[in-house]
C-alpha cells in the first residue's frame, strides 16, 4: 500500500505531507470544511492532481491527518492498494424520496459479492438516519461483510453537510467504499469515554430517531429542565449531554447525540433510532475520559490482528472535539500510540459513527464514540 496526504487552507497551496507519487488507480479520500468544499472548482482542483482516482469527498467538523486535527482546512490521503482493490458507488437520497433503507438495500445491491471484505460508508450527515441506513445496507449483505464509517459533518453549525463521488460535493449524497481481496486484514472498534449520570427514563413515544415523550412527559421539557441555563444554546449544548440508550431486550449500550429540537412540537430529534421500551440516561465526559476512550477502542481494534495496519481511518465526534477544545489532539496520539506509527492515519469529526461493536458483525450507528478501522495488505 502506498499512500500521499496533504493538507490545504483557504486561498493556499496544497502543502504535500508526504511525497506526490505517480498512482495509477487511487482511492481518493477529501474530508474538510464544508464551506471550502462548496468551491466551485474543487473536484477538478484533485482531479488534477490524481487524474485517473476515484475521489471521494466528505464535510467535517475538524479534519485528521496524522497526528494532527485541522480545522476549516481540506485534508487529502490517496491510496494505491498493491494486492487488492476496491470499488465505489454512490446514491442521492433525494432519488428515493428520503427513502434511506431503500438507498441502502439499492447503495449495496450494486456490489458484487465475491471476496468482498468490508465496506466503508461517508455519508451526508444533517437528513439521513443512521440507523435506518444501516438497515438498508445490512439487508442483503452476506455475512462476514462488516460496514464501518462515519455521518459528515458541518463544525457545531448543524445547518449543512454534503459528499459526493468524483464531482462536487453535493446534498444528501451517500457512497459506499467496498474493499476485495484474499490477503486483506480489515478490524474495527469504537469506544467513547462517556459517564451516565440521574435518573433512567423510559421511552414512552418515539417515531424513528424523535423523540416525544420520556415516562408520558415532553422530553424536551424534561431535557431542557437538565439543561437549566444551558437550554438557551441548543441544539449545539446538547453535544456536551448527549443520552446513553438502552435498547429492550439488548445488553448493548448505544450514545445518541441530539441533533436538532423541534419547540413547535416539543420533540427532540436524534442521530439514529430511538425505540419506544428503551430506557435513556443523561451523560457527560471530561477531556481524559474522552482521551482514555479513544486509547481503548484502538487497543479492541488490534485485538486478534495478525499484521500492524497500514491504513488508519478514524471517525470521531464533534461532540467529543467539542470537550476536548485544545486538547482534541490527545485522543489522535492515543491511537497512534496502541496502533504504531507504521500506520498512516486519515478522518473526520461527525455527526454519527458507523461500526460494530468489537467481535460482532451487525453495524450500529454511534455518537460520541472514536471509531476505526484499521487496515493491511
Amino acid at each position: 500500500m502506498k499512500t500521499v496526504q496533504a493538507v490545504k487552507f483557504k486561498n493556499k497551496q496544497w502543502d504535500f505531507i508526504s511525497e506526490m507519487k505517480d498512482f495509477k488507480n487511487p482511492l481518493v479520500l477529501v474530508f474538510g470544511n464544508r464551506y471550502l468544499l462548496e468551491s466551485a472548482t474543487i473536484y477538478d482542483e484533485i482531479k488534477e492532481l490524481f487524474p485517473t482516482g476515484s475521489i471521494v469527498f466528505g464535510s467535517s467538523s475538524g479534519e485528521i491527518l496524522g497526528d494532527r486535527v485541522y480545522d476549516e482546512s481540506i485534508s487529502l490521503t490517496a491510496i494505491e492498494f498493491e494486492k487488492s482493490t476496491f470499488i465505489v458507488h454512490a446514491e442521492n437520497v433525494q432519488n428515493f424520496n428520503n427513502d434511506v433503507v431503500a438507498l441502502g438495500e439499492t447503495l449495496i445491491n450494486k456490489f458484487p459479492l465475491d471476496n468482498l471484505k468490508h465496506v466503508f460508508i461517508v455519508s451526508e450527515g444533517s437528513t439521513v438516519n443512521g440507523s435506518s441506513l444501516i438497515k438498508g445496507l445490512e439487508k442483503n449483505i452476506k455475512t462476514g461483510v462488516n460496514i464501518s464509517g462515519g455521518l459528515c459533518g458541518d463544525d457545531a453549525r448543524f445547518e449543512r453537510t454534503i459528499a459526493s463521488f468524483n464531482s462536487n460535493p453535493k446534498d444528501g449524497e451517500i457512497i459506499a467504499i467496498g474493499l476485495y481481496g484474499e490477503s486483506l486484514e480489515i478490524t474495527f472498534a469504537n469506544y467513547g469515554g462517556w459517564t451516565a449520570f440521574g435518573p433512567e427514563r423510559i421511552v414512552t413515544k418515539s417515531k424513528d430517531n424523535i423523540l416525544f415523550e420520556l415516562d408520558h412527559k415532553p422530553a424536551l421539557d424534561l431535557y431542557k429542565k437538565y439543561l437549566g441555563d444551558k437550554a438557551k444554546e441548543l441544539p449545539q449544548a446538547a453535544l456536551l449531554y448527549p443520552l446513553n440508550l438502552r435498547v429492550k431486550g439488548s445488553n448493548d449500550n448505544l450514545v445518541r447525540t441530539i441533533l436538532n429540537i423541534d419547540e413547535d412540537n416539543n420533540t427532540m430529534i436524534l442521530a439514529g433510532d430511538v425505540p419506544e421500551g428503551s430506557t435513556v440516561q443523561l451523560m457527560m465526559s471530561t477531556v481524559d475520559d474522552i482521551a482514555e476512550g479513544a486509547s481503548k477502542a484502538a487497543l479492541f481494534a488490534m485485538q486478534n490482528r495478525v499484521h500492524k495496519p497500514d491504513l488508519a481511518l478514524l471517525v470521531s465526534c464533534i461532540g467529543r472535539k467539542l470537550v476536548m477544545d485544545q486538547r482534541t489532539e490527545e485522543e489522535i496520539e492515543e491511537v497512534i500510540e496502541a496502533i504504531g506509527v507504521q500506520a498512516v492515519t486519515t478522518g473526520f469529526y461527525s455527526y454519527g459513527e458507523l461500526s460494530p461493536f468489537s467481535g460482532q458483525n451487525e453495524c450500529k450507528l454511534h455518537n460520541q464514540t472514536m471509531t476505526l478501522t484499521l487496515i493491511s495488505e
